[in-house]
């Protein structure tokens, strides 16, 4: 299928913009913002909403304190980050006023999209400002959170905000030009489906252009990216007018697209690739035919065994001979799914002593793999 047919239905878009892409010289380069900025707003014109999320803060930091980024303690950075921040929104502010467009700043940490209330409230700020004719720009919050500060990580954020923003869209630009399946090769994979273990071995193994670093997590974005039903495109962030080109279908990069039209609802998106597992819950034949086949919801009567402390409310994952089939949100903590594991539902109460959930897992709360 023709490119432009995949991104017919696209109308909000994210695009993630790499350190590398908007700095020169160990600083930030208001000649290359400026140039994605002219590109965003061509693409606005053309009724496309437009997210950003930006790295550059460390970066623009260091620039400004003229302060080489190699063997940095954690505060350090952090530090560079409060200063670079304002350097880095300032060249967006003022690239984007040359063309009539507000820039809103948002910053992130890890924390803000595992916290449900957090990453709703999040979403509609995101809303309001593009309702406003805005253009959010994103980054983490490196100047307190220690664990995000790692190459690569705004490629995970950035899925993250195409969830949050239930966008149909998100571009990596970065300096690379795509995915390619070998060194040999001259262009890189037009479309990719499917992320397993011959791609994930092609991003990092021996015979990749890449290494080990920064393709990686491009590819974990991609897997999160196609089962939520969502489309990706990695490309090069030096080619002329390359959002737009992309928006518009011409064969840039490498598309990263389920092979049917499938759409994960946003619930469930959060608790797939947001919510941590406390624990897990295995099932059997008859309770995994269920879920899989039928799409219903986990009974107690369908419990086999139990593993992990976890609490009403919490994520577990679902086993069905020894492999993990699924994840779900538990009405039960550990304690009592143990007493009533095999029980029908309509003796969970007498087990129990009080009336409580018919569901284990209810179907709304429930992904299956």
């Amino acid at each position: 299928m023709p490119r432009k047919d995949y991104l017919k239905s696209v109308r909000r878009v994210v695009v993630k913009i790499g350190s590398s892409s908007i700095t020169e010289n160990g600083r930030i380069s208001e000649k290359r913002i400026e140039t994605f900025v002219r590109d965003i707003a061509a693409v606005k014109s053309r009724g496309y909403e437009v997210i950003v999320v930006s790295s550059g803060a460390i970066s623009a930091g260091a620039g400004e304190a003229k302060i080489a980024l190699e063997h940095l303690a954690i505060p350090v950075k952090q530090a560079l980050a409060a200063v670079g921040q304002t350097v880095l929104m300032n060249s967006y502010r003022h690239a984007m006023q040359q063309h009539g467009i507000m820039a809103g700043q948002i910053l992130m940490t890890e924390d803000d999209v595992k916290n449900r209330r957090r990453f709703l409230n999040l979403r509609n700020t995101i809303n309001a400002l593009l309702k406003m004719n805005a253009v959010p720009v994103i980054n983490e919050n490196d100047s307190v959170a220690v664990q995000e500060i790692k190459v690569g990580d705004n490629d995970t954020l950035s899925v993250h905000v195409a969830h949050m923003a239930e966008a149909q869209l998100l571009i990596l630009l970065s300096d690379v030009d795509g995915f390619y399946r070998d060194l040999s090769d001259d262009e890189p994979i037009d479309v990719v489906h499917k992320i397993d273990e011959n791609i994930r071995a092609m991003a990092g193994g021996s015979g990749s252009r890449y290494g080990t670093g920064g393709m990686q997590t491009k590819i974990n974005a991609a897997d999160k990216v196609i089962k939520s039903g969502e489309m990706m495109v990695i490309a090069s962030a030096a080619e002329k007018s390359v959002i737009e080109r992309i928006v518009s279908g011409e064969k840039l990069g490498t598309l990263f697209i389920h092979p049917d039209d499938v759409t994960m609802p946003g619930r469930k998106r959060w608790i797939s690739f947001n919510m941590n597992e406390k624990g897990s819950v295995t099932v059997d034949d008859g309770a995994y035919r269920a879920l899989a086949e039928k799409k219903k919801s986990l009974l107690a009567i369908g419990v086999v065994s139990v593993e992990g402390s976890f609490s009403p409310g919490d994520a577990v994952s679902i086993i069905h001979n020894n492999r993990s089939i699924g994840k779900g949100v538990v009405n039960y903590s550990n304690e009592e799914l143990n007493k009533i594991a095999g029980v029908r539902s309509d003796k969970i109460a007498s087990v129990l002593g009080r009336e409580y959930y018919d569901e284990v897992i209810h179907r709304d709360n429930l992904i299956v793999f």
